[in-house]
C-alpha cells in the first residue's frame, strides 16, 4: 500500500469514528443507557480502543490498532483501581490538645469532606478542567473527537480528553503506587496508560457518585507548594479553610492543577492572574458565575496570604522554638515503636503519611517556666549546655524539656569550637544545634556525678540493708578495687577516692551520707553490696550505656570491678536520670519515658497499645520510700525516719519549692559537669550544665548551683496551684534493721512541711 492509500484509509477511518462518537453521545436510547449500565466495557472497547490512542500518538499511531484488537487488549487491562488512601499529614499537639507543636508530612494534605469545600472551588474545577462532568459516564467522547482531530492537525499532542474521573485514576494510581516502576507506568505517556485511565474511569463512574469523584479529586489533586488536596492549597495560598474560598481563589487554585509550575502565582503573578481569569470566563460560559460580577471579579489582584506550614521538628512555631527538643524526644521515641511499622525509616514514613492525630505530654505551661529559667541562668550563645527535663512519677510522660540552645539545622554562624583540635573545622553546637542534647536519641550524654549514688542506695536497700547502715567515712579511701595506671586517686595499686572536704570525716549513714554526699561512706557501700549491683540497679531504672567504654565496664564480666560507678564517671542524659528519679518518687513503679497521651489514627481509632505508659515495679515499695527518706536530706526538707545531719548540698531547695521535695547534687572531677535531682510525688526533673563539645572544658564550681535552682523553680511553678502531695515515708525494718530497736514500731506518717 503506497502513501496515499494509506492517508485515504486513514481518513475514511476517521470519518467512521467520529460518526460512531456522535451516535453514542447524540442518540442516547434507553436500550442504550441499559447497556451502559450493565455491561460499560462494551463502550469502553469500541471507544477507549480505537481513539484514545490517536489522542496520545501523532497520526500514524491510528494505523497499529484495529477496532477488534483494541477492544480485545482493553478488556485484559485492569478493571479495578487499588483505592489506598493517600498520604495524609500528622498532627503533634501539646498535652491540651489543642496547641499545635507540628506537623509531619511529605505531601502536605488533609482530606476534607465534600460538605466543607466551597461550591465556588466545585464550580472552578468543573469549568476549569471538565466542563461536561455532569454529562458523561467517565469519558467524554466530544473531547475525545475535538482532541483527536486537533492532534492530527498539529502532528503531535496538541489536547488531551482527560476527564475529571480519568484525572482522578491516574492520581490514585500514583499515590496507590507501591514500587517506582508502579508510579512510571501510572503517569507515563503511553497508549495503555490511557486505556487503563478510560477503563477505570468508566468503573469508577458505575461505583461512586459525581459528588464522591469531585470530593475524591480535590483531596488527592495537586495544586503546586507541596500543597495536595484542597484543604492544603487553601491554606498554603490564601490561609483560610476550603470553605471559604472565593470565587478569585478558587479559579485561581483550579487553574493552577494543569500546570503548577506554570502558574504559580508566588513566581509569576501575571500568568497565575491570566489563567484565574480564563477560569472565571469558562464559569461564566457555564452559568456558574454572571458575566457582571465576573467582570468586577477579574479586575481584583490574586490577594494571596501565602503561608508554610511547618513540618517536622525544625518547622516548630519559631515563638516556641525550644519546643524543638521535645519534638525530637518524639521523634526518637516514635522510631522504637513497633507499632508503626517493623523498621526505623518505615515507622517515621508512616509517621509522615499516616494522618495520626497525636496529642503529645507536652505541657506549655511547665515548658515555658522551664525554658525561661533555663535562660536566665545561662544564656542562649554560650559553649555550655544547660538543660532540663521534667516528667511525672508514676507515668512516664515527659512534660518538659528545655535548653539553652536554638533547635535549627543553620550553624553557619554558631560560635567557635571550645575543642582546640576542632577549632576552625567543625562547627559548634551553639546558638544552633537539633543535636539530643537532653536524651532521646544517640548522644552519649555527660558525666552526672554523685547523682549515681542513688543507685548504689537503692541496691543496698533493696538487699535489705536499713537506712542506718553506718560506714566510718575518712578523708581518703584505699578500697579493694584496683586502680588504673594512670588515676590520679591511686594508693599502690589500688583505687583511693576522697571526699570533697574533711567536714565530711566520721560515721555516717545512708541518711547522712546520701544529704553530704559522701564519696567515701558510698564506696564502702558499694563495696559491701558489690558494685555490680549497682550496675545493674541502674540499669533496672533506665539507664542504658552508650559509649565503648561504659559498656564494657558495664559488662557482666567488669561490673563488679567498677568501683568508681557509684561516683557517676558512666555518661547519662536529663532524660535518664529524671525518669530514675521519678521511679523512686512512685514508690519503685518504672514507666518507660513516654511523650504521648494520645494516638488517633486516619479512621479515627485511638491506639491505646501505644500511648499507655509501660510500667513495672523496678524496686520493692519499701526500698523506694527509704531512698526517698535519705534524698530528703539533701534539699533542706529533713527526713521522717532518722537523722540528717548538721549541713546538707542543697539545703535551699526546700525553700524555693516550698512542698515536700527530695533530690541530689552531683558534679564530676574538676567540676566539668554538674547536675541536680530533684522528685515531688507529681514531679521530677534532672538539670545540667556542661559543654557537649568538649568534656575537657569546666564548667567551674561557680555554675554548680545553677541546675539547683532551675529544677527547684521548675517543680515550683510548674507545680503551680495544684494541690501538694506527701511522701510516704518506709517503716520497719528497712529504717533500723532487724537488731536495730523498735523495728517494728508504729508506721510513721507524713508531716505537714514548714513553710520557710
Amino acid at each position: 500500500m503506497n502513501g496515499a492509500e494509506t492517508h485515504a484509509g486513514l481518513f475514511v477511518h476517521t470519518q467512521h469514528i467520529c460518526a460512531l462518537f456522535t451516535y453514542l453521545e447524540v442518540v442516547r436510547t434507553p436500550v442504550l443507557n441499559a447497556v451502559a449500565r450493565s455491561a460499560p466495557l462494551i463502550r469502553v472497547g469500541i471507544i477507549a480502543g480505537i481513539a484514545v490512542a490517536a489522542i496520545a500518538f501523532p497520526l500514524a499511531a491510528v494505523g497499529t490498532i484495529g477496532a477488534k484488537t483494541a477492544a480485545g487488549f482493553v478488556e485484559s487491562l485492569p478493571a479495578e483501581v487499588r483505592m489506598v488512601p493517600p498520604a495524609q499529614t500528622s498532627y503533634l499537639y501539646a498535652a491540651d490538645g489543642r496547641t499545635l507543636i507540628t506537623q509531619f508530612y511529605e505531601e502536605y494534605r488533609k482530606f476534607t469532606p465534600y460538605g466543607q469545600i466551597s461550591p465556588n472551588m466545585v464550580n472552578a474545577i468543573v469549568a476549569s478542567e471538565d466542563s461536561r462532568f455532569y454529562e458523561h459516564d467517565g469519558v467524554d467522547v466530544k473531547g475525545v473527537v475535538r482532541a483527536f482531530v486537533a492532534n492530527q492537525r498539529a502532528g503531535e499532542v496538541a489536547q488531551g480528553a482527560s476527564t475529571l474521573t480519568m484525572q482522578y485514576v491516574r492520581n490514585i494510581r500514583r499515590d496507590s503506587a507501591e514500587s517506582p516502576d508502579e508510579i512510571i507506568a501510572a503517569t507515563a505517556q503511553t497508549h495503555r496508560r490511557k486505556l487503563e485511565e478510560i477503563k477505570l474511569a468508566v468503573a469508577i463512574e458505575q461505583r461512586m457518585t459525581k459528588q464522591q469523584i469531585l470530593e475524591g479529586y480535590l483531596n488527592v489533586a495537586y495544586f503546586g507548594h507541596r500543597a495536595y488536596g484542597i484543604y492544603a492549597a487553601a491554606e498554603v495560598y490564601f490561609s483560610k479553610r476550603p470553605r471559604q474560598l472565593t470565587v478569585p481563589e478558587a479559579a485561581m487554585l483550579a487553574g493552577l492543577v494543569k500546570a503548577p509550575s506554570a502558574y504559580d502565582p508566588a513566581r509569576d503573578g501575571r500568568a497565575a492572574r491570566e489563567r484565574r481569569d480564563y477560569v472565571i470566563g469558562r464559569m461564566v460560559e457555564l452559568g456558574y458565575v454572571p458575566a457582571a460580577q465576573a467582570a468586577k471579579l477579574t479586575r481584583q489582584g490574586l490577594g494571596l496570604r501565602l503561608s508554610t506550614p511547618p513540618n517536622d521538628c525544625v518547622g516548630v512555631n519559631p515563638k516556641h522554638n525550644n519546643w524543638g527538643y521535645f519534638c525530637d524526644m518524639f521523634k526518637n521515641w516514635w522510631r522504637q515503636q513497633r507499632a508503626f511499622g517493623d523498621s526505623p525509616s518505615e515507622r517515621e514514613e508512616n509517621l509522615r503519611r499516616g494522618g495520626y492525630r497525636i496529642v503529645s505530654s507536652l505541657m506549655p505551661r511547665i515548658q515555658q517556666v522551664a525554658f525561661r529559667e533555663v535562660k536566665k541562668q545561662q544564656k542562649i550563645g554560650t559553649s555550655f549546655a544547660h538543660g532540663v527535663v521534667a516528667l511525672q512519677p508514676g507515668t512516664g510522660r515527659i512534660v518538659a524539656a528545655a535548653v539553652n540552645r536554638v533547635y535549627s539545622l543553620n550553624q553557619k554562624h554558631n560560635g567557635s569550637h571550645s575543642d582546640p583540635r576542632k577549632r576552625g573545622v567543625v562547627p559548634s553546637n551553639y546558638p544552633n544545634t537539633v543535636n539530643p542534647l537532653l536524651g532521646g536519641g544517640d548522644m552519649p550524654g555527660y558525666q552526672a556525678g554523685s547523682t549515681f549514688k542513688i543507685f548504689t542506695m537503692v541496691a543496698a536497700l533493696d538487699q535489705g540493708l536499713p537506712l542506718t547502715t553506718s560506714f566510718y567515712s575518712p578523708m581518703r579511701l584505699k578500697s579493694i578495687y584496683p586502680a588504673d595506671w594512670n588515676d590520679p586517686r591511686k594508693c599502690g595499686d589500688r583505687w583511693c577516692p576522697q571526699n570533697a572536704s574533711k567536714g565530711m570525716t566520721g560515721r555516717q549513714t545512708m541518711w547522712s551520707g546520701f544529704g553530704k554526699s559522701v564519696n567515701t561512706y558510698f564506696v564502702q557501700l558499694e563495696q559491701r553490696i558489690g558494685a555490680d549491683r549497682a550496675v545493674r540497679m541502674a540499669e533496672r531504672l533506665g539507664l542504658r550505656w552508650r559509649t565503648d567504654v561504659d559498656r564494657w565496664q558495664a559488662s557482666p564480666a567488669r561490673a563488679s570491678g567498677w568501683g568508681s560507678f557509684t561516683l557517676g564517671v558512666a555518661d547519662t542524659t536529663p532524660l535518664e536520670m529524671a525518669n530514675a528519679y521519678a521511679t523512686i518518687a512512685a514508690d519503685g513503679r518504672y514507666c518507660t519515658p513516654i511523650p504521648v497521651r494520645s494516638i488517633t489514627d486516619l479512621s479515627g481509632k485511638e491506639l491505646t497499645e501505644a500511648s499507655t505508659p509501660d510500667c513495672r515495679q523496678a524496686v520493692s515499695v519499701q526500698a523506694a520510700r527509704a531512698a526517698v527518706d535519705a534524698a530528703r536530706c539533701v534539699t533542706g526538707y529533713k527526713a521522717a525516719t532518722g537523722p540528717c545531719g548538721d549541713w546538707s548540698t542543697a539545703p535551699q531547695v526546700h525553700g524555693i519549692v516550698g512542698r515536700p521535695v527530695a533530690g541530689k547534687t552531683g558534679t564530676t572531677d574538676d567540676t566539668r559537669a554538674a547536675w541536680f535531682v530533684g522528685m515531688t510525688p507529681g514531679l521530677a526533673a534532672a538539670s545540667f550544665i556542661a559543654d557537649p563539645d568538649y568534656v575537657n572544658h569546666k564548667a567551674g564550681d561557680w555554675n554548680s548551683w545553677k541546675p539547683i535552682q532551675t529544677v527547684a523553680v521548675t517543680l515550683r511553678d510548674g507545680l503551680g496551684t495544684m494541690a501538694t502531695q506527701y511522701f510516704t515515708p518506709p517503716s520497719g525494718r528497712i529504717i533500723w534493721g532487724s537488731a536495730g530497736p523498735g523495728w517494728n514500731r508504729p508506721r510513721i506518717t507524713e508531716r505537714a512541711p514548714r513553710r520557710r
